[in-house]
C-alpha cells in the first residue's frame, strides 16, 4: 500500500514552514514563528495552552520560549489564578513581529480559502481532526 494522507500533509506543512522562511527578515525558527502567531492571534497564553495549540514537545516548547525570552520578543509572568503556570505575553518588538508573520500566514490561508468550498474545509478540519487525535 503506498501513502497518500501522510505525505501530503508533509508537504503542506512544509509549503507553510517555506512560507516562514521566504521571509528572511523575520529571523526566527518556523516553531517560534508559530509561537509568535498563536500570541498574536490568541493574546497571552499560558504555556499549557501554548503546548496544547502547538503540541511541541515541552521540552521543545521550553526551548523556543526561551530564546523568544532571550531576543525580548516574549515575557514569561506568575498566573495570578495559579502561581505555578506561567502567562506568556509579546513585548512590544514582539507584538510588532508577530504582527507581520500573522498578517503573512492569513494572507496565505485567505488565498487557499478563496480556491476552496466551505463543504471542502469542513471535510478537511474534520480529517485533520482526526489526525491529532491519533486515527
Amino acid at each position: 500500500m503506498t501513502l497518500g494522507l501522510i505525505p501530503a500533509l508533509h508537504r503542506a506543512t512544509h509549503r507553510i514552514g517555506l512560507l516562514i522562511q521566504e521571509a528572511p527578515s523575520l529571523g526566527v525558527t518556523q516553531g517560534e514563528a508559530h509561537i509568535l502567531a498563536h500570541l498574536a492571534g490568541n493574546g497571552p497564553s499560558t504555556v499549557a495552552e501554548l503546548h496544547g495549540s502547538l503540541a511541541h514537545k515541552p521540552s521543545t516548547l521550553t526551548s523556543i520560549l526561551d530564546r523568544l525570552d532571550a531576543a525580548r520578543l516574549i515575557e514569561r509572568s506568575t498566573s495570578p489564578q495559579d502561581r505555578r503556570s506561567f502567562i506568556v505575553s509579546l513585548t512590544p518588538a514582539g507584538k510588532r513581529l508577530a504582527a507581520r508573520i500573522y498578517r503573512r500566514l492569513a494572507a496565505f490561508e485567505a488565498a487557499v480559502l478563496k480556491r476552496a468550498t466551505p463543504d471542502e474545509v469542513r471535510a478537511f478540519l474534520e480529517l485533520i481532526g482526526q489526525i491529532e487525535r491519533g486515527g
